[in-house]
C-alpha cells in the first residue's frame, strides 16, 4: 500500500468515476484500475462496486474512513517537516462574519500576505454560532467573531470591542433624534438579521428584557443587505457600530443612542485547543494578538 493508491481511492470516492479520477490524477484509466486492483488484492477485499455509477462497497467505506486518517497524518507531517525551514508557510482556512471579513480582513491581511508571501488564506463567511461549531470541528482553522459563547475546547483571545447601535435612514421620523430610549422602538417598522446570527440573539435578548415586541419586517443574513434596506427607509436596524462607520461617514445613514444597547461586545480569535499550529497559523495568531485595537477600529 502507498499514498498515491489512497489518494486514487478518495478521487474515486468524489468523482464515482475511474476516467474522471484519472484525469483529476493525471493517470491513465488502467493505471487507476490497476491501483484500486493492488488494494484490493493486499487486504483480501472488494473496495469498488464496478457496476455504473461506481460505487464504494462496505468494506470500500471503511476502508476509505482510515485511508482519509492516514492522508491527514501524513500531510500533518509533510507540514511539521517544512516547519523545521522556520520560513513560515501554508494554508490557513480563516472563518468570519460578513461584516468582520469587510471591515477589518482587508487591513490585516495586506499586511500579513506582504510579509508572508507563502501563506495562502481562505475565507469563509459564516455566522458566530456555525464559526464556533467549524473551529471545534476542524473544518476551519481560526475564526474571528463575536465571543459571546463560551467554549472548553476552543481558545479565545480578544482583539477589540463592537456596540449594536440603531441606524435610521436620513429621511426617517427617528433621525430628528439624537437619543432615544427603547420604549419608543414599539411598532417602529425593523429590519433585522437573521435569528441565528449573534447580533440577532444580542438584539432579541434587548427587547426581552424591556418586554418590547419589536415590529418585523424583514430580516436579512447580513449587514450589508441590512444597510442597503435602511438606505431605502424600508425600516430601521440594530448593526454592529463597526459595521455601518462608512456610511455615517458619508453621511447616508444616522446612527441614534439608545441607552439600553450600551453594552460593549468582545470581537477576538478562535482556535481549537491542544491542536497542532503550523508555522502559518502560529505566524498568523502572533500578529493578530499584536495589533493594537485602533488597527481594527481605526477609520481607514
Amino acid at each position: 500500500m502507498n499514498m498515491n493508491q489512497l489518494e486514487t481511492l478518495l478521487t474515486i470516492s468524489k468523482t464515482m468515476s475511474f476516467r474522471k479520477a484519472g484525469e483529476i490524477l493525471n493517470l491513465t484509466q488502467p493505471a487507476v484500475s490497476a491501483q484500486i486492483k493492488s488494494l484490493e488484492d493486499e487486504f483480501g477485499a472488494i473496495l469498488i462496486d464496478r457496476n455504473q455509477p461506481v460505487t464504494l462497497t462496505d468494506s470500500g467505506k471503511l476502508f476509505l474512513e482510515h485511508a482519509e486518517k492516514i492522508l491527514r497524518i501524513a500531510n500533518d507531517l509533510k507540514q511539521r517537516l517544512s516547519d523545521l525551514s522556520q520560513t513560515p508557510q501554508g494554508h490557513i482556512h480563516i472563518g468570519t462574519t460578513t461584516s468582520i471579513a469587510m471591515q477589518i480582513l482587508p487591513r490585516v491581511l495586506s499586511y500579513f500576505q506582504d510579509q508572508f508571501p507563502l501563506i495562502k488564506t481562505t475565507i469563509h463567511s459564516m455566522t458566530s454560532s456555525q464559526i464556533m461549531t467549524s473551529v471545534e470541528n476542524s473544518q476551519i482553522d481560526i475564526g474571528i467573531t463575536y465571543l459571546f459563547e463560551k467554549n472548553q475546547s476552543l481558545e479565545t483571545s480578544v482583539l477589540y470591542y463592537d456596540n449594536f447601535e440603531l441606524i435610521v435612514s436620513t429621511n426617517h421620523p427617528l433621525s430628528r433624534f439624537t437619543h432615544l430610549s427603547i420604549e419608543k422602538l414599539r411598532n417602529i417598522p425593523f429590519i433585522m438579521l437573521s435569528p441565528e446570527t449573534a447580533g440577532r440573539r444580542f438584539v432579541d435578548q434587548i427587547f426581552k428584557n424591556y418586554d418590547v415586541s419589536p415590529h418585523i419586517v424583514m430580516e436579512l443574513s447580513s449587514s450589508e443587505e441590512v444597510k442597503r434596506m435602511v438606505e431605502l427607509n424600508l425600516g430601521v436596524a440594530i448593526i454592529s457600530k463597526m459595521s455601518v462607520a462608512d456610511e455615517l461617514r458619508h453621511g447616508t445613514l444616522k446612527m441614534v443612542k439608545v441607552n439600553e444597547l450600551d453594552i460593549t461586545h468582545p470581537v477576538g480569535v478562535v482556535y481549537k485547543s491542544g491542536r497542532y499550529l503550523n508555522s502559518a497559523m502560529q505566524q498568523f495568531l502572533r500578529d493578530l494578538k499584536g495589533m493594537p485595537e485602533t488597527q481594527f477600529i481605526g477609520s481607514e
